[in-house]
Parts: structure tokens; sequence; C-alpha cells
């Protein structure tokens, strides 16, 4: 029996969380910007600022990746959302830095509990890159309306900061949806250690780097646009929210495409196309080419982050290492705004870029190396009942000599074929066995 109960409209409420968590990583530039221009704080500040922001979310992550099983998603999500609605509202109504800063806090641990939940609830689901890919709609389209709207309204920090509290709070009721806990209580408690320990590893240390990497860009994309393009705040937004439309064409062809080409050449490729969009993007003295490396940019990313959602969740259908990778990703994206200010101000932004698409283009083979060397979901004791059940699952993973007719965990699965039996031969078989004396007495 799966370890995860499925409740009917749990993706929805799992869609909608994956979007409230993520939506404050996405806004990243406009919050950084209006951080340093509505409390007077210089760009390396701000940056810190997000950071800290971040490091909150990626701590949550790292924490529930043990205790989330004990906690239970619904309890789990709500109690994320309540300090997602609380943190970024609190800081969005006062001017005092220190307060800004604690509510930035309380709100990231927040939005990385909501995140660590959802990534959890995603792994259980039968194909996680699908309901990834629908995630990434939904948190793209929802930060793409942001972006056209913000410039409107009143300057400061607490727009940004108001909406992704209101998303909080709009989430809140599909929380009754998820399942109160995670494991079936009939049933003893899974045990075991991580699978996949190597690939995992080896999976959390790149998407850290590589989320690093283009968050230090995505965090300052604002200031190079305002900045060293010469282009106006409405302009800005503009391109952001025609990048993260650009975006949802790209996840929608990601979703359509499906496993057709696997999961190395989309993340190798898409990493080396993105690393180039960085590098045209930072070096950008106009609306075209910053238009340009924004657009392309921002229509890989999400299509690869995707797939590398998807193969993290495939190490585990339990979803640990999906929220392990979650939180390194977090922690990736919480170090890039602080990493991308110091970078600019030392080499600036041309120099950032160059140095942040050699270290993308060096992630990229060991994340291809993983993406190839894993393919399917692995073979789990609860993925086996109708090849022997807990009992063939223990067997195949404990037995000192396995005969390869046994599956063996970790293994993908394989295709049963049905074997149809014609009515009239089922028949034959019943009155021979009704005929035969042994099988009466």
């Amino acid at each position: 029996m799966s370890s995860r109960p499925r409740v009917p409209g749990a993706l929805v409420a799992l869609v909608c969380l994956f979007t409230a968590g993520y939506l404050a990583p996405y806004l990243l530039p406009t919050v950084v910007g209006r951080l340093s221009a509505g409390l007077g704080l210089t760009p390396a500040q701000a940056g810190l600022v997000g950071s800290v922001l971040l490091l909150g979310s990626s701590t949550a992550g790292f924490t529930l990746a043990a205790r989330g099983e004990r906690i239970g998603p619904r309890r789990a999500a709500r109690a994320g959302l309540l300090a997602m609605a609380v943190g970024y509202g609190s800081a969005a109504a006062t001017s005092a830095v220190p307060l800004v800063v604690a509510g930035a806090v309380l709100g990231g641990l927040g939005s990385g509990t909501a995140t660590a939940v959802a990534a959890a609830g995603i792994a259980g689901q039968r194909d996680p890159h699908r309901a990834s890919t629908l995630g990434l709609l939904s948190v793209s389209a929802t930060a793409g309306a942001l972006y056209l709207t913000l410039p409107h309204l009143s300057g400061g920090h607490a727009p940004p900061l108001l909406a992704i509290a209101c998303a909080a709070t709009l989430v809140w009721p599909l929380t009754r949806r998820l399942p109160g806990t995670v494991r079936d209580t009939r049933g003893p408690a899974p045990t075991g250690p991580l699978p996949q320990r190597g690939a995992g590893a080896v999976l959390a240390g790149c998407i850290l780097l590589w989320s690093l990497s283009q968050n230090a860009l995505w965090g300052v994309s604002g200031r190079i646009g305002l900045t060293q393009a010469g282009l106006s705040e409405v302009t800005v937004g503009a391109v952001f929210a025609a990048a993260l439309g650009a975006g949802l064409l790209g996840v929608t062809a990601a979703g359509a495409l499906g496993s057709r080409l696997g999961r190395a050449v989309p993340i190798g490729v898409g990493t080396v196309l993105i690393a180039g969009c960085v590098l045209l993007s930072s070096a950008a003295g106009g609306l075209a080419p910053f238009a340009t490396g924004e657009i392309l940019w921002n229509a890989c990313y999400p299509v690869v982050l995707s797939y590398l959602l998807g193969l993290a969740a495939s190490l585990d259908p339990r979803g640990r290492w999906a929220v392990l990778v979650g939180a390194a990703s977090s922690l990736g994206v919480a170090c890039g705004p602080l990493a991308g200010s110091l970078l600019s101000d030392a080499a600036g932004y041309p120099g950032m870029g160059a140095v942040l698409c050699v270290l993308l283009l060096l992630v990229a083979v060991p994340m291809t190396a993983v993406a190839r060397h894993v393919s399917g979901r692995p073979l789990v004791p609860g993925s086996v009942r109708r090849r022997g059940g807990a009992a063939g699952a223990v067997l195949a993973g404990t037995a000192a000599a396995t005969p390869p007719t046994v599956p063996q965990v970790g293994a993908p699965e394989q295709e049963i074929a049905p074997v149809r039996v014609p009515a009239g031969r089922r028949l034959a078989q019943s009155a021979y066995r009704l005929a035969r004396p042994s099988d009466r007495g």
C-alpha cells in the first residue's frame, strides 16, 4: 500500500501551494528593487535582505525533510501559509528595517514550508513531472500578472510583500483537500534509508549552484534594466511579464514533450542555453538585448526546473529527495541576490554574467550524468503489489543472491501486459475442476 494516501482534489491544492511557496523567489527582482528604493538601502543591503528571506525558506525545507511525515501535509501547509501571511504582511506594514527583516524571515520560513509540502506531495503523484509542470505554469502566470500590475501601484516595498501574503491567504481554504497524515494508520510506518544516495547528493549539490547562478542574475535583473539598459520601471516590468509568459509557453511545451527525450537532454541542453542567455542579459545595453536575454532565459528556466524536480521526485516516491533537493535549490536561491550584488559590484554586470555562465556550464555535466543514470521511478516496497507484495520487495532488497527474476529495489517498474482468457476456455476449466473428486473432497 502506498505510504501516502490519495485525497480527491489534492493535486489542485498541491499546485496552489506550490504557487504560493514559489511566488517570493519569482518576485525577487521587484522585492529587492523596492526594498532598496523604499527603505533607502544600498543594492548590497537590499540583496542581503532578499537572501535572508530565502534563507529562511531553505531552512524550513531542510527541517521538514526529516520531520514532514510526523507533522502531516495539512498541518504543515497551514502553518506555512499562516507564517507567510503574518510575516510578509507585517513586513509590508512597517518601514523599520529590523522589523522588515524579521517579517521577511518569518515569511521565508512559511514559503519554504509550503514549498516542501508541495514538493513531497508532487513526488507521490502518479506523474510527478506533469504535476511539477502544472505548478510552474501556475506560478509563472501569477507572477507575470503581478509584474504587469505592481508598477502601477504605489511605490515602496509594501505592494509585492502584500501580494505574497494575499496569495497565502487565498490558498489556505484549499488545504482541507490535503491529507491529514502521510501514511496509512492501518499499516506500520515505512522505514529504510534514502535510496539513490549518491545520485541524490550530486543532484542536490548541483541544483544549489544552478539556482545560485540564475538567481544571482535574477536578483539584479531589475537594476540591470534600470541602470545599464536605461529602461523605466514600467518597461522593465513589461519585459519581466513577457519573460514569464515565455516561461508559460516553455513549461507547456515541456508538459507536451513529457519523457520522449528523457531527462538528460532537456537538463543538459537547457542549462547550456540558459548560460548563454545569462551572458547576453548581463551585458545588455538597451531594450533589445535585455528583452531577448530575459525572455529566452525565462523560457528555458522553468523547462529545465520541471525536469529537475521530476528527477528528484523519481529518486524516492516518499518525497524525501524531492524535499531535500528543493531545499538545496532554495538555499541557492537565497544566496543568489547577495552573490549577484557582490559580483556586480566587484566585476560589473558583464563580468558577473561571465562568471555565472561558466558556473552553469560546469554544473550541467554532473546533472546530465545523474539524469542518464536514473531512469524512471524506482521500485519500492509499495509498488510491487503485483509481483509478490511487500514480502517480494523485502526479498528483492535483502537476499544475498537474488535471482534475476525477482525485482530489485531501485529498478524501474516494468509494464505488465494483461492476458485474456477466452470465455469458453474459462468455462471448460471450471467444469473440469468441479468434475474432479479430489477438488470436492
